[in-house]
């Protein structure tokens, strides 16, 4: 079997019994619809904890992030009614705004969305070059080569088919129920599977350098053609770097960090490569290989890791609502570090994100609580499910936490054409700080277990055959002598 590689909130495998093949088909037939079916969730504490692996707090801070995203998602889309991205994304006290929400450290809670994205690049980085790294350690160039070659060939197919297949299902929902969203729908089914397709095949083409960066059957997948590109920068400089010496590779790593940010606007690849390097780290300081300078920083290690997690939470707060360095200097708390930005950069966020990520991950592994969190049961559930949690959550809110947000009275002005039976069926207060009203929490006791549901879902219909089927198409490429 071709080595597994993980990326950008995809984890592959799940914890379940294989079917017993001594039962009948109908009765394992069975068996398999009510495992598909069954919430997992509602199930988790009486479950048996497998042992955790090295890395799995990375699983559970992938997890975090990914609800983190969702969390921001319904923030924005159901404050949408009062402009709420104007307050939640901007610093504390802009234009004489004070909300709870919008302090330093909280505001991540609230709208961190941006800041969790960044850590599964971080992340995705550090994953897919574990494998190739240890290789490389052992000098075993070989195997290398075939670990990188199958890793880029199923790579595309892996991250892909999980998106043509919920965008897809999503888009046809539209037209096989006669269900309203937000969003511009085609007069017939034809058409819009035509307009589905056009979007899709630009969308997913590496190297577009022009048109709409989103796709429209679910915006918030802008990430997948960038992870893909992430990891392309990864498995070549992999390669390009397997027979550098030690201190050769980790330096030229670094240099294609400063390339990345401060000399391209390339922010993305060197969230990549940063996540490479620190997987570097981590296996040199398991076989105590780390260069000599480290050894002088062991006695401020817990020193150093607390500062570097504060860091992180502060600058993770980075207000997003503009791209504009004139509003990031009048924010308050950001005038000096403004000064930081580079001149590649041109969304300022990303470059602050950026040390906001990476100090996150390093830290984590280096502080006990923190990392325990991380590899609580809820945590590495989050992570199991995260790449379909990060697919599904945009058409379960505008399918069903549309509706039931117009119900507790967070309608739009849309909802009055669409959706004018559901308006304030159920009207529940407004009081409380921004964006932990009663009536914008109460929904969630639907949304987020349908969420959860719907995630768990596709992880064992998409995500898992997905991997099953990249690894199966690659295999039936090989040569007879390579085959695995």
């Amino acid at each position: 079997m071709p080595a597994r590689h993980d990326g950008i909130l995809e984890t592959g495998y799940w914890d379940e019994n294989k079917l017993d093949v001594n039962l009948s088909t109908h009765t394992r037939m069975i068996k398999w619809g009510i495992d598909l079916l069954r919430p997992s969730f509602l199930t988790m504490a009486g479950g048996r904890r497998k042992q955790l692996g090295r890395t799995a707090y990375l699983d559970g801070l992938r997890g975090f992030a990914a609800f983190i995203v969702y969390w921001h998602h319904h923030q924005l889309w159901a404050h949408g009614a009062i402009s709420a991205d104007g307050i939640l994304e901007n610093a504390f006290g802009y234009n004489g705004q004070y909300y709870f929400a919008c302090l330093h450290g909280v505001r991540t809670f609230f709208t961190g969305g941006h800041f969790a994205v960044t850590v599964f690049f971080v992340i995705s980085g550090y994953v897919l070059s574990t494998k190739p790294l240890k290789l490389i350690h052992s000098s075993e160039y070989v195997k290398l080569g075939d670990n990188l070659a199958s890793a880029l060939f199923r790579r595309w197919l892996r991250l892909h088919i999980p998106v043509i297949c919920t965008t897809f299902l999503y888009m046809t929902s539209w037209h096989a129920f006669g269900l309203w969203t937000d969003h511009e729908h085609q007069s017939n089914y034809r058409d819009e599977l035509w307009k589905w397709y056009a979007e899709f095949k630009n969308f997913s083409f590496v190297f577009n350098t022009g048109g709409n960066p989103w796709f429209p059957y679910d915006i918030h997948v802008w990430s997948i053609p960038v992870e893909f590109r992430g990891s392309i920068v990864i498995y070549t400089s992999l390669l390009a770097f397997s027979k550098c010496t030690r201190n050769a590779r980790l330096w030229c790593n670094v240099g294609l960090i400063f390339y990345f940010m401060y000399i391209a606007d390339g922010w993305f690849c060197s969230m990549f490569v940063a996540g490479m390097l620190l997987c570097d780290l981590d296996l040199l300081a398991e076989s105590n290989d780390l260069p000599r300078f480290f050894s002088i920083l062991e006695p401020f290690k817990e020193l150093i890791f607390y500062h570097l997690f504060i860091i992180s939470i502060y600058l993770g707060g980075i207000p997003s609502h503009s791209s504009d360095i004139q509003v990031l200097k009048t924010s308050r708390g950001w005038y000096y570090l403004s000064f930081l930005k580079p001149q590649a950069v041109f969304d300022y966020k990303w470059f602050y994100l950026f040390w906001a990520a990476t100090f996150l991950v390093t830290s984590t592994s280096h502080i006990s609580w923190l990392k325990s969190f991380f590899e609580t049961s809820f945590n590495q559930y989050l992570g199991r499910i995260s790449f379909a949690l990060y697919l599904v959550h945009g058409p379960v809110l505008w399918l069903l936490g549309d509706r039931l947000y117009a119900a507790t009275g967070w309608s739009r002005k849309s909802h009055g054409i669409g959706l004018p039976d559901w308006i304030n069926i159920f009207p529940l207060p407004k009081a409380g700080p921004l964006g932990l009203e009663l009536s914008f929490l109460a929904p969630h006791l639907i949304i987020l277990p349908v969420t959860l549901w719907f995630a768990e879902i596709a992880t064992k219909l998409l995500d898992k055959p997905s991997v099953k089927f990249a690894q199966w198409v690659y295999g039936k490429t090989l040569v007879p002598s390579t085959k695995l």
